[in-house]
């Protein structure tokens, strides 16, 4: 964490910001997270304030998903409404946006790339690419190297994206065996993560949204819902959030870095 230092009337008051990392594993469900049998589940409900019934925006879909997460508001106001990025008529300022103009030191890890729009060219401080359907086993590929970034260069924010459990699901099916076994995957990189900076960094995972049968971008509870965590030392151990928003999560990440949010964001933060 850093110091930050604010005047007010009467005194100098320091403030400490939170360094974030941000992990997303695409297409998983709640219900399989709890049923992948990976025991740093428990441990992340032990450690967090968390919402297994979480809502994501519709269209259901990877980048309107993403869209609505890094900028805080629904599909409609952004106009991204499938995997092909449109240019914003009235441009909102996304959370990398805001965290660049406040010179916080930004790394982005990912295996899809339709994900290069979630922010504006030259906001990242440094981004790594694998081509996810040219590797077997992607996120255990981009995981190290987000670690090994994170290590020798101490950013203030991180956004890892895993895409197996997204890719599973649509070639074999959602919940089916392959799908559960990449859900265990994937916790197991958040493990590996939250092993190497558990102490010194403040953690958010979720999905972007569900899925069923081979597909995903309906209204339906399997599509919508989203597990989300919160856990390091701002956060209550062992809360359950009864409600929650994928569009929550750049105001409170906003929040805990202590920088200001866009005004157009619509989420609420839970810092």
């Amino acid at each position: 964490m850093k110091a930050t230092k604010r005047k007010s009337a009467s005194a100098e008051v320091y403030i400490m910001s939170e360094k974030v990392i941000l992990i997303l594993s695409d297409g998983l469900r709640p219900d399989a997270l709890v049923s992948c049998g990976h025991p740093f589940v428990e441990k992340m409900k032990e450690i967090s304030t968390y919402c297994l019934g979480a809502r994501t925006v519709m269209p259901s879909v990877t980048l309107p998903c993403h869209m609505s997460l890094f900028h805080s508001v629904d599909p409609a106001r952004h106009g991204t409404t499938t995997n092909v990025y449109m240019p914003q008529v009235r441009p909102i300022d996304g959370l990398v946006d805001v965290l660049a103009a406040a010179k916080k030191k930004c790394g982005f890890f990912y295996t899809w790339e339709q994900l290069r729009d979630i922010a504006r060219p030259g906001k990242w401080n440094a981004v790594e690419y694998l081509r996810c359907s040219q590797y077997q086993d992607a996120n255990q590929l981009i995981t190290p190297r987000a670690i090994r970034y994170i290590r020798e260069q101490s950013p203030d924010f991180v956004f890892l994206y895993l895409a197996d459990t997204d890719d599973t699901g649509h070639a074999f099916g959602w919940m089916g065996k392959e799908y559960m076994q990449d859900t265990y995957d994937a916790i197991e990189c958040v493990k590996q993560v939250y092993d190497s900076f558990g102490d010194d960094y403040t953690f958010v995972f979720l999905a972007d949204h569900g899925g069923h049968d081979r597909t995903h971008g309906t209204e339906s509870p399997e599509d919508m819902t989203i597990p989300l965590f919160f856990f390091g030392k701002p956060f209550a151990k062992g809360k359950v959030l009864e409600e929650a928003s994928i569009k929550d999560v750049a105001p409170t990440i906003a929040k805990l870095m202590e920088v200001e949010p866009a005004e157009e964001w619509e989420g609420t933060s839970h810092a």
